[in-house]
């Protein structure tokens, strides 16, 4: 599964092919799960081991599928990186493995190919274990009984991966190809993203279904999985339906449309003054700018909610004001994904909008771009 991810912590294992490889405290949590369970499948196709040595087994095998998963997500970032791509990280975390690509491919076709990179290598994997297993091992001893286990371990990552739903590689390849037939890549991720909610029920209720038609009641610990699996891929196509209807509204974000009109004012006028002025101008914002009228900070509308009434005539602009630095002032011409860009590598309530001659303009309040966005 290859989604980007917000910035995570964990224990560093190395740099394949550069990019740097972590393994999250969560993984721990499965690995315990993973060696639990398959212990006593173990302890039956090797009876000649004892117990301890089945749990070291299961252990085992709990590392090498995680070492299957990590070249699943290397073969994603693989071929990102020889698209250009840049790739932060792989991280290895409860539910498999993560990769974090920084930004889409430009087309459709590099978008599938980054996505099936993944499944595809399972797959191989699968079969040249499988064969292996056939072929080269001795039947009936711990080597046959661990490679029978990868193989199939890596036939189900790959087919589960080829499931067609965000945030799984399936969905993205399902995005792609609508994206190539619609021309749209954000019709193309409300397709993959509905597609996926439907795979995130459908992995909950096709066991219960298959169970219940058998005439057996399902485990409490095949079912705890299955829900968290169904979280996961439900939260993932919910977060990439609301970035794809984010996407959907970039092209009406325009700073200039969103500009509040501002008045200079220098530091030591009160407050209750400062509103004044703003209120007979109809200005909905305050820069404060040195004797020369240069602008040095901008009032934060926060801090001004905050003073009460009868103190505002004993508050001067100045102290409740952020010290403008060069991050917070932006172009009034930036838009669309460039005015996110500038505001996301500089955080603040507020930013002063400059023309390209560095007159004023006015004052950009990030809670006002917010509502654009808001009910997304």
């Amino acid at each position: 599964m290859s989604t980007p991810v917000k910035e995570s912590t964990g224990l560093r294992m190395g740099r394949p092919f550069g990019i740097p490889v972590y393994v999250s405290p969560t993984w721990l949590i499965v690995a315990a799960f993973i060696t639990i369970s398959f212990q006593p499948r173990f302890a039956d196709m090797l009876p000649g081991y004892g117990e301890s040595a089945t749990y070291l087994v299961a252990l085992a095998f709990a590392v090498l599928l995680y070492v299957s998963v990590l070249l699943h997500e290397l073969a994603h970032c693989v071929v990102a990186k020889h698209y250009g791509l840049p790739v932060r990280r792989i991280t290895l975390y409860m539910l498999g493995g993560v990769s974090e690509i920084e930004c889409e491919p430009e087309t459709a076709g590099r978008e599938f190919n980054v996505a099936f990179a993944g499944p595809l290598l399972s797959l191989g994997l699968a079969g040249i274990g499988a064969l292996v297993e056939a072929f080269v091992v001795p039947p009936g001893g711990l080597a046959q009984v661990l490679m029978w286990q990868l193989w199939l371990s890596n036939l189900i990552v790959g087919v589960f991966n080829l499931l067609p739903g965000l945030p799984l590689d399936g969905g993205r390849m399902l995005r792609a190809a609508v994206w190539k037939v619609r021309r749209d890549s954000g019709t193309g991720t409300m397709v993959a993203a509905w597609v996926g909610r439907g795979v995130a029920v459908a992995v909950v209720v096709v066991p219960l279904l298959m169970n219940v038609m058998a005439g057996q009641e399902p485990g409490i610990g095949s079912m705890l999985w299955t829900v968290v699996l169904a979280s996961f891929i439900w939260l993932g196509a919910s977060q990439s339906l609301r970035v794809a209807r984010v996407r959907a509204r970039l092209p009406q974000l325009r700073a200039r449309a969103l500009a509040r009109r501002a008045i200079p004012v220098t530091a030591e006028v009160p407050l209750s003054e400062g509103l004044r002025r703003a209120r007979e101008s109809g200005a909905g914002a305050m820069v404060v700018v040195d004797h020369d009228g240069h602008p040095v900070g901008i009032v934060n509308e926060a801090a001004v909610n905050a003073t009460p009434e009868q103190r505002r005539p004993w508050v001067n602009v100045g102290a409740l004001s952020r010290t403008l630095e060069p991050a917070l002032v932006l172009g009034a011409d930036l838009e669309g994904e460039s005015l996110l860009d500038a505001m996301r590598g500089s955080p603040a309530p507020e930013y002063l909008l400059v023309e390209r001659g560095g007159e004023i303009y006015g004052v950009l309040a990030t809670a006002d771009v917010n509502r654009m966005f808001s009910g997304v």
